[in-house]
């Protein structure tokens, strides 16, 4: 490569790190948290905690057990939604609570999915329409995963910021599994690659017009979803938690933050694992547009392979951008990475791994595109969605 555009790229790469760092919101602190310890309520409103459950029987007696033995001081109840599972969800989880509390725990068999709508939220429209029927008076409704498992103040936490901001969506992004190489390579680097799409300062800025949310954990004002046109109003939306959040932000306020102490027990052991869950939705996020696609592999490279191949002097270029290269990768990229993996609990050697993560998750998202314009969509919990379309199946 010619000197002259070794320098420029390294300088343009350089330029991009230090506008991030400045100028997006400060989304590399990792700092959007719930006090652990909550403020008092005065009346601690009622909660459903509706569990959309498909072949969860591994996890669903520890999520549904987390919830039942919440130390909240409002009422409770847990709605299961089995939706059509083979292997024993509905048993396990119906035997989570004990006797003395099985009245505040539903099991819901789930109905055939009808065209149009995606599986999890046709499950959790069944789980909401019971919610309704039997705890009508309950102020919020919990939209939580089947593999996630909350301590005993997560209720807690999330009702007091609800009601001493006026708050009609709070949702934490749960600590992910990060045991295996694999998601120690890549989890971390999921996590810091969603708050830079998504700031979460500006999430919760009701003056801008960001959005987004995280499915695992969304405790919503039952009265704004019903504003909203309820999860109808987003029945194909492959992306449900985002787009939950758009609709809710646009006629109220909501909050995202990150948390240690609610988790997600589902494993990705393999590459492959990871690779499949975030291809299946990846394309979807940039509007299934080949211009947007485009850019941002032009953007990945320029952000995580330039630093390390201009330090390592493999772009040329002298010694300026060697020093330039390494100041981007292990200088500005390190340091805003560095609060992600403390958040896991990783050592700063794995942020030199960054722009191997970085790389393998372009390729994920160019597998995602070459997916659609084939016209194989993708499968999730055994069902199939074609390019474009709601899962089926």
């Amino acid at each position: 490569m010619g000197e002259l555009a070794a320098v420029v790229l390294t300088g343009l790469s350089l330029a991009f790190w230090a506008g991030l760092i400045g100028f997006r919101g400060s989304f590399w602190r990792a700092d959007q948290r719930l006090p652990d310890t909550p403020p008092d309520v005065e009346d601690w409103p009622g909660v459903v905690c509706v569990i959309p459950a498909r072949n969860e029987a591994q996890t669903i007696a520890g999520t549904v057990g987390s919830l039942i033995d919440q130390d909240y001081p409002g009422p409770v109840s847990v709605i299961v939604v089995d939706d059509n599972s083979d292997d024993g969800t509905a048993a396990a989880a119906s035997g989570a609570a004990a006797e003395e509390e099985e009245d505040r725990l539903t099991v819901v068999t789930g109905r055939a999915l009808p065209p149009g709508w995606s599986g999890k939220l046709w499950a959790v429209s069944q789980g909401l329409l019971t919610a309704d029927e039997r705890y009508p008076e309950a102020p919020y409704v919990l939209l939580t995963d089947a593999d996630i498992m909350h301590d005993r103040e997560s209720l807690r936490r999330l009702a007091a910021k609800a009601e001493s901001d006026g708050l009609d969506l709070v949702s934490l992004m749960v600590l992910l599994r990060c045991e295996s190489f694999w998601e120690r390579f890549l989890i971390p680097a999921f996590v810091f690659f969603f708050q830079k799409l998504f700031p979460l300062p500006w999430v919760n800025d009701p003056s801008r017009s960001t959005t987004a949310a995280a499915g695992g954990c969304m405790l919503v004002r039952r009265s704004a979803l019903t504003k909203a046109g309820g999860v109808a109003a987003i029945r194909d939306r492959l992306i449900d938690d985002c787009a939950l959040a758009a609709e809710i932000k646009q006629r109220g306020t909501i909050w995202l933050g990150l948390t240690t102490r609610v988790r997600s027990e589902r494993r990705y052991n393999s590459l492959s694992e990871i690779w499949h869950m975030v291809s299946r939705t990846a394309f979807e996020q940039l509007g299934n547009s080949p211009f947007l696609l485009v850019g941002t592999v032009a953007g990945m490279g320029l952000a995580y392979l330039v630093p390390p191949l201009a330090g390592l002097g493999l772009l040329g270029g002298g010694w300026v951008v060697a020093a330039a290269g390494l100041i981007a990768w292990w200088g500005l990229m390190g340091f805003s990475y560095s609060p992600t993996l403390k958040l896991y609990g990783l050592s700063m050697g794995w942020g030199l791994m960054l722009p191997l993560a970085a790389a393998l998750f372009t390729l994920m998202t160019v597998s995602s595109a070459l997916r659609y314009w084939l016209g194989r969509g993708s499968a999730w919990k055994g069902r199939h969605y074609g390019a474009g379309t709601a899962p089926h199946g």
